[in-house]
């Protein structure tokens, strides 16, 4: 019985590549590509489901070669970018006004229930939950062989989103740690 590799967005790497050109301009970035043995990105950036190696690569050579603090950044701001696409492009209009119209905490779990419903699109292999009780929070369960600092992609979209559909004051504390072979990504969210 063999099993296919588990698929994501494309949005993770063509919005990391993205931030890295925000930061450091496009010559900047193809170089850096070019030396982290991702160049095939140059100008190739995916249009559809990706396995989820790709991105994890991606991440393992950027925190190599950036560190991780830069990295942690990096793919922040590319989850912010995620989170704009998905208002624009995957989110329907109708199913945002009527979110925003709900209190806080009703909104939370109306939004999350429905992101549940795909949750593969971001988690690939991992496992996706949330909950209401001591509080609102989020977690992803990376289990594909990644780095801690990927983590921030996550924190960087639902901070994005819950801030647009849930209260704009939204504030997130990430507790992301290795457990075993996997990636725990705990989000206490404070709506």
């Amino acid at each position: 019985m063999s099993s296919s590799p588990s698929r994501i967005g494309p949005n993770s790497i063509i919005q990391t590549v993205g931030a890295l050109e925000t930061a450091y301009g496009k010559s900047e970035t193809e170089k850096l590509l070019k030396k982290i043995g991702q160049g095939y990105l140059i100008n190739n950036l995916p249009s559809e489901m990706v396995e989820e190696s790709k991105f994890h690569s991606l991440v393992t050579a950027l925190q190599k070669e950036i560190g991780e603090e830069a990295t942690a950044k990096i793919l922040k701001e590319s989850g912010q970018r995620t989170a704009k696409y998905l208002l624009k492009v995957r989110i329907p209009g109708p199913f945002q006004t009527i979110v925003k119209l709900l209190p806080a905490g009703l909104a939370f779990k109306v939004f999350l229930f429905a992101i549940s419903k795909n949750a593969w699109t971001f988690a690939g292999s991992g496992e996706f939950s949330y909950g209401s009780k001591p509080s609102p929070n989020v977690m992803v369960k990376v289990t594909f062989p990644s780095h801690p600092v990927v983590g921030n992609f996550y924190l960087g979209t639902f901070t994005a989103l819950l801030r647009e559909l849930v209260n704009p004051q939204t504030e997130i504390k990430a507790d992301i740690r290795k457990e075993g072979s996997a990636i725990r990504c705990n989000y206490l969210c404070s709506i």
